[in-house]
């Protein structure tokens, strides 16, 4: 691929180019849509978009189960102890970049401590999740909704959101949440901005899963301007002015905080936090994939269109490119700066999407994505989940059991599974019935 790059543009054309190329559907229901391209783009930050298979290429992926020595991984102790860990530190170094442990000086303050909510069916709670004791430093904001009738500690589903708390469940317990406004670089309320990821908690909460969400501007603004603001920024070393090349992008640091809520639901003797299962949409289907690949007491995954640097092949090229995803104009600020150098030649990469995938294995992992969402190559994301298929093979879990990509509307609800709507990007309202059914199916709520 030829590296082709255009002038900087302004921020508010960043962020409408941002939205043009990735947004169609959004997750929920009765939110406004971001604006929707007229047709797939053939050009993005100057480098143009491949959406013919034909001219996808041959292409030779990464080995999960052949060790960095050229030796194969032929049993689950191998995996676990020199394979699976080869490949984080190729994720950590080369795409995510390294995140900083829990921080020492971690605290939760349960402001809501079980308010009854959504017409009685939930019981409610608000928790602040602080890093440090400098009351600057960034902090989440979560809400839990648990199911009121249940006597036990439940299962859960965390889905990192685009919005406040206050915007994502029509709840008027919740206190007013705050996002970040890119033109301004400052926060503003929640109810002056763009408002979209809006919860299915009631379905949810009748099958006995619990429901949690926060806002992921809370750890990381959306944009390059919003570096200083974040929880990045606060471990910068003194006089440090340039990130390192391994360092977090701003997807590691809402992995990070997906990571410092499950600190908090270990605390919670109403969860169950070892059946917990994660969820986002778009780039926050790449935060969740990471997510589950590096902490491993997320009981399961489901990852809505995470595409390029999520769950689609980079090798393919089709649709987004590593070239797209770290041109100055657009997301490089959300990866490693390492990232940007397989933008050229992904496919000498020694990373890709199916070698993600493993490392979530053999938790359950559904994919989900639309049927016409070419930019964020569907295909690509089903191949990734066949490829990793043998891993979770070797650890005595199901892959897809098929090699031919299924039609829309067709689930794959496996250990590993996939399914697309009939659409775009994003999500659909009856998404959530097939996440619901892969959650009761994996998470057993009955228990």
């Amino acid at each position: 691929m030829t590296r082709l790059f255009a002038p900087r543009p302004s921020l508010k054309s960043l962020i409408a180019i941002a939205f043009a190329a990735s947004a169609t559907f959004i997750h929920g229901q009765g939110t406004p849509q971001p604006p929707t391209p007229a047709a797939a783009p053939e050009m993005i930050a100057g480098i143009a978009v491949n959406y013919d298979e034909a001219k996808v290429g041959s292409y030779a992926l990464p080995d999960p189960l052949m060790l960095a020595n050229g030796k194969p991984v032929r049993d689950a102790k191998t995996w676990w102890t020199t394979r699976r860990p080869e490949i984080v530190a190729l994720f950590e170094t080369q795409q995510y970049g390294r995140a900083p442990g829990r921080p020492a000086e971690e605290s939760f303050e349960v402001t809501d401590k079980g308010t009854p909510a959504l017409g009685g069916k939930a019981i409610r709670k608000q928790v602040t999740i602080s890093f440090s004791k400098d009351p600057a430093w960034p902090k989440i904001h979560l809400v839990v909704y648990l199911p009121a009738a249940s006597t036990k500690p439940v299962p859960l589903l965390l889905s990192i959101n685009f919005s406040a708390v206050s915007s994502a469940v029509d709840d008027p317990g919740l206190a007013p949440g705050e996002i970040w406004d890119p033109k301004t670089n400052t926060r503003i309320p929640a109810s002056k901005g763009r408002s979209f990821g809006h919860l299915a908690v009631e379905p949810f909460l009748d099958a006995g899963i619990g429901v949690a969400t926060f806002y992921y501007g809370d750890l990381d603004p959306d944009y390059p301007e919003g570096f200083s603001n974040g929880i990045r920024a606060r471990y910068m070393k003194a006089g440090q002015t340039e990130r390192a090349a391994n360092a977090w992008g701003s997807i590691a640091a809402w992995a990070w905080g997906m990571s410092r809520v499950e600190d908090y639901f270990e605390t919670d003797k109403q969860i169950d936090a070892k059946r917990v299962a994660i969820h986002g949409v778009s780039r926050l289907g790449k935060t969740v994939m990471w997510a589950g690949a590096h902490d491993q007491r997320f009981a399961a995954v489901i990852a809505s269109c995470s595409g390029e640097g999520g769950a689609a092949l980079s090798h393919r090229d089709y649709g987004e490119t590593v070239a797209h995803l770290t041109a100055p104009s657009r997301f490089p600020y959300q990866f490693a700066l390492n990232y940007g150098h397989w933008a050229g030649f992904p496919d000498k990469a020694p990373m890709d999407a199916n070698l993600l995938i493993t490392l979530i294995a053999p938790r359950p992992l559904l994919l989900q994505t639309g049927d016409t969402d070419k930019w964020s190559d569907p295909k690509g994301e089903f191949l990734a989940a066949v490829a990793a298929g043998p891993v979770y093979k070797l650890l005595g879990k199901d892959g897809l059991g098929t090699d031919v990509w299924p039609a829309a509307k067709q689930p794959i609800l496996h250990d590993l599974g996939y399914f697309m709507h009939d659409g775009g990007h994003g999500m659909v309202p009856s998404d959530w019935d097939v996440y619901l059914d892969f959650l009761k199916q994996h998470l057993h709520p009955e228990r």
